[in-house]
């Protein structure tokens, strides 16, 4: 992997089941993307090959958000990217605190 990114989608909503709905539309939309995803109570982590389509991935979750009803949406953004080497997977990172 060359680079990963994790989002927090934050739409300014009435209540709680809006929120949690634009959220849940947003995710799915990552996950349609193919790419190894990580879904976390605060935030989605996604990994990939190419920076470019990852951060088109990031504009993206922003339209989702505002074409599923929200009138205003934040989000935090972390990346992590390295062109001519390897970042630390998903799996490298939390697989061994969820193993039964």
């Amino acid at each position: 992997m060359k680079a990963s990114v994790a989002i927090q989608v934050l739409p300014a909503t009435e209540n709680d089941e809006e929120l949690v709905r634009i959220v849940d539309e947003v995710i799915a939309y990552i996950k349609s993307t193919g790419l190894n995803c990580y879904v976390g109570p605060f935030e989605t982590t996604i990994e990939g090959e190419d920076y470019d389509q990852l951060m088109d991935i990031m504009k993206e979750c922003q339209h989702i958000a505002i074409r599923a009803g929200a009138p205003k949406v934040s989000a935090y953004i972390k990346v992590v990217y390295e062109p001519e080497g390897e970042i630390l997977t998903i799996d490298k990172k939390v697989t061994k605190h969820h193993q039964a």
